[in-house]
């Protein structure tokens, strides 16, 4: 039996989400499915996130369990083969067998990208949030500073987040414009859920002048949800990046699980 780990990407917009589901169609369902094809065995996959439906991923990370012996670097090219055009394997490789993608990431990269212009993108609609009032970035990349460093970000989960702790770490937090294009990258060791959406609508909302550069801190120091923006929709989120500390793929079983 070997543990195998893909990178994958995916446009999620025909998507239920990451996660197999009893009501719509999910990416980890359509990948099992093709596995359990290739490899002639059934397969089950366990991915780093379970992003929400519509959302987007260009490094996904999940392993597999296999007895096939199908070289790891050859993932990609079969795979490729049997899966619909938006959903994409981009690397395999070989881990040891105490490895997991969810319980030993040590941290996420995502973006989430406006388009702030009078009128909507054809090219953009299924990947871009569409702003149609101009947003003032200033006020908005101040904001952002304030959430730097390590906080109770109790106040940024959705109804229905599961966490354990509320606690977490934000290292990098800015904010890019390419024109009528503004992309929000966000990078911290963990994420409640929503979290990103709700800072991605609590920043337009700054940006409109309608909440004041303080608010994250605000809402930090007060727990209170009310205190920040709507949450923003899935469609312009990606999960651009898993991390792993070195030792994920050396020696997994030295390393502490985490649960978000």
């Amino acid at each position: 039996m070997s543990r195998i780990l893909l990178t994958v990407e995916y446009d999620g917009t025909a998507y239920a989400g990451w996660q197999r589901q009893l009501n719509g169609l999910a990416v980890q369902q359509v990948l099992e499915e093709a596995l359990t094809r290739l490899c002639g065995e059934a397969i089950r996959i366990t991915g780093a996130s379970r992003t929400d439906a519509g959302v987007h991923a260009w490094g996904q990370r999940a392993h597999f369990d296999t007895v096939s012996r199908i070289p790891p670097e050859k993932y990609p090219f079969a795979l490729n083969t049997m899966l619909p055009p938006d959903i994409r394997v981009r690397e395999g490789a070989a881990v040891p067998d105490a490895f997991h993608a969810r319980f030993l990431s040590a941290g996420k990269l995502y973006t989430y990208r406006f388009w702030n212009a009078r009128h909507a993108s054809a090219l953009r609609r299924n990947t871009h949030w569409h702003v149609p009032v101009a947003l003032e970035t200033d006020p908005m990349r101040e904001a952002l500073e304030t959430l730097k460093g390590t906080h109770d970000f109790a106040a940024f989960q959705a109804a229905g987040g599961t966490a354990k702790t509320t606690i977490r770490s934000i290292d990098e937090a800015c904010l890019t414009a390419q024109g009528e294009e503004l992309i929000l990258t966000l990078h911290g060791n963990a994420f409640l859920y929503n979290m990103v959406r709700i800072i991605a609508g609590t920043l337009a909302e700054i940006g409109h002048g309608k909440l004041a550069p303080d608010a994250f801190s605000r809402a930090v120091a007060t727990g209170d949800r009310l205190a920040l923006g709507p949450t923003a929709p899935p469609h312009g989120l990606e999960l651009t990046r898993v991390d792993y500390p070195a030792a994920a793929f050396t020696d997994p079983a030295s390393l502490r699980w985490h649960e978000e």
